[in-house]
């Protein structure tokens, strides 16, 4: 890992970012404390995987057709029907 002051990152920044290019770490540093890391992007793999439960779900259409009650009245009140 190499240290560099503000001015000197500031000045080469494109040489720390081809040592960051070759798998350097490379320190910045401010009145000579260690103030921020330059290193390569890794990016996050996606958690969410889609379509994990087709074909394990199994409902009838008749169960999903027309309005609910309890959910009406749990989002508009009890005179949801009244409206």
């Amino acid at each position: 890992m190499k240290t560099f002051n503000v001015y000197d990152a500031k000045t080469n920044f494109s040489k720390l970012l081809a040592l960051v290019d070759k798998g350097e770490e490379v320190v910045v540093a401010k009145n000579g404390k260690p103030s921020y890391e330059i290193k390569l992007h890794q990016p996050k793999k996606n958690r969410i995987k889609f379509g994990f439960l087709t074909g394990k779900i199994e409902y009838k259409d008749e169960d999903l057709e027309g309005i609910d009650p309890d959910i009406q009245e749990m989002f508009y009140g009890q005179d949801w029907d009244k409206q």
